[in-house]
């Protein structure tokens, strides 16, 4: 029998995740392991991916499904429901659990290169990984604004940033899609001739490695980081889970 892990999510080929996992797995000499992408054109088709796939022992959920998985679930962990997203799912005794190791992932990542003055965060984006993030800032005492492209409670627009704002936050987290390969010009629409080398810019993107946003703020002299380390710390997170069942 096979032991089955994989990746649910939309549009999601060029994922990290099935490279990681395999090469884990033969490092470990674990021959009946394999880790597969599993595309859902609505979060609806999850329950028939569980019947059709029994000998699932974990999943990874990425882009759009962090959030819609969790009524799926039979239970949320405790930090995932303050999160308010799921990025890995344990099967235990018959049970669906969702945890978040994005957060694990993030503050792993970003521990070492913080500075005193980094105090308040611009964050990008309001999905399910902008929340992690937002999440651990917030157990770090580092304020956090959010911006999308939708006005809401508490959210700034794009249009409403201006020079001003990018001055008061130290720290700039890109968690939108924005930059992906293929697409890598494209970057968030934010005033980057504000940014300065006392701003720090990490992209949650890891493809390509330096994005177009981190190369704006890499030209005006500010501290950049993507999240491939991020990346690899939520994966190792992800498989510790999925060992301790």
């Amino acid at each position: 029998m096979m032991n089955k892990y994989g990746l649910i999510g939309k549009s999601i080929s060029y994922s990290f995740s099935p490279g990681f996992f395999s090469e884990k797995f033969q490092e470990l000499g674990l021959e009946d392991h394999i880790y597969s992408i599993y595309e859902l054109d609505t979060i609806s088709a999850f329950p028939d991916l569980l019947q059709q796939e029994s000998e699932l022992r974990g999943l990874n959920v990425t882009i759009p499904y962090k959030e819609e998985i969790m009524p799926y679930l039979d239970e949320i962990d405790s930090v995932a429901a303050q999160i308010g997203a799921v990025n890995t799912i344990c099967f235990r005794e018959g049970k669906t659990i969702g945890f978040n190791t994005d957060a694990i992932g993030f503050e792993h990542s970003l521990q070492n290169q913080l500075l005193p003055s980094d105090t308040k965060a611009l964050i990008l984006g309001t999905g399910g990984a902008a929340k992690g993030i937002r999440f651990v800032l917030e157990q770090h005492n580092i304020g956090t604004t959010t911006v999308s492209r939708k006005s809401g409670a508490g959210v700034l627009t794009y249009e409403e940033l201006n020079p001003k704002i990018i001055l008061e936050h130290d720290l700039i987290i890109n968690c939108t899609p924005l930059g992906t390969f293929p697409d890598v010009q494209a970057k968030p629409p934010i005033p980057y001739e504000a940014v300065t080398d006392k701003h720090f810019l990490f992209d949650l993107i890891y493809n390509p490695a330096k994005t177009a946003f981190l190369e704006a703020g890499e030209a005006a002299g500010a501290r950049v980081s993507n999240g491939h380390e991020m990346l690899v710390r939520q994966a190792e997170a992800s498989w510790d889970l999925w060992q301790s069942t």
